[in-house]
């Protein structure tokens, strides 16, 4: 059995780590991350340079491919050249911080997974709620080896990618886990004006995530605030099937 793992917070990053360690004890497990944090590039993929791959070590072992590109170059290029074996499952994480509401759009996390979909794998975003630096990744990573070995089992929703959040409090604090939908919770911007020595003028976006007025009880978001691990099938089809009809009479009225 191969899993492929990924992230956008770096090959090195703690939650990649954490998922190696754990998901090794069932599968043979090849890294295959971004060589920088890559957070919020979304589904990027590179085609006007080079896609540089060197071999990562850590501690004088060999580690992962570390790759001068993006979560979701990291999967095409792992399951198409890196891996000597076919990939049967591709994990992505575990990323420092949720992925929920309007935000998966940004998640390079979340397109790693559904990148690993589109190619015909089985695929899973898993993300801790916490961007502590001593964060403690090891109920996530066990958590995900539960999915891993429900998403490899022959049923329907086999090969729908999940995004998985899960919340930073202790195991018995956590109130159950639920399959909701994606909410509205959304980056709320600010942008910090600076100056550099030569007197260049920069800004640097920050802000935090928000529960919109509009958010349903039933929404990632809100269930991750409860204590609730969140499980949310997401697709890469955007288009709004429930105005299609709608939208085909007002054009055939109004337009031709």
């Amino acid at each position: 059995m191969r899993y492929l793992l990924t992230n956008d917070d770096g090959i090195y990053a703690k939650g990649l780590s954490a998922l190696y360690q754990e998901l090794s004890k069932d599968a043979d497990c090849l890294i295959v991350a971004p060589e920088i944090e890559q957070s919020a590039v979304g589904h990027a993929i590179t085609i006007f340079r080079p896609l540089m791959v060197r071999q990562a070590r850590k501690n004088g072992h060999f580690l992962g491919y570390a790759v001068a590109g993006t979560p979701a170059d990291c999967v095409k290029i792992g399951i198409r050249e890196l891996s000597d074996q076919p990939v049967d499952l591709v994990v992505s994480g575990i990323n420092r911080g949720a992925n929920v509401g309007i935000n998966i759009i940004y998640s390079g996390t979340v397109s790693a997974a559904t990148e690993g979909a589109i190619m015909g794998v089985p695929s899973m975003a898993v993300s801790l709620d916490s961007y502590d630096s001593d964060a403690d990744f090891s109920f996530a990573a066990k958590f995900a080896g539960k999915m891993a070995a429900f998403l490899l089992k022959d049923h329907s929703l086999k090969n729908i990618p999940v995004n998985i959040n899960i919340p930073a409090i202790p195991e018995d604090q956590i109130k159950g886990v639920v399959v909701v939908k994606q909410g509205r919770a959304r980056l709320i911007e600010n942008y910090e004006r600076r100056v550099d020595p030569r007197e260049n003028i920069y800004y640097w976006l920050t802000g935090e995530t928000q529960l919109s007025d509009q958010e349903d009880l039933d929404s990632d978001a809100c269930c991750l605030k409860k204590g609730m691990i969140t499980i949310t099938p997401v697709y890469y089809d955007l288009t709004r099937h429930d105005v299609l009809t709608a939208l085909r009479s007002l054009i055939k009225s109004e337009i031709f």
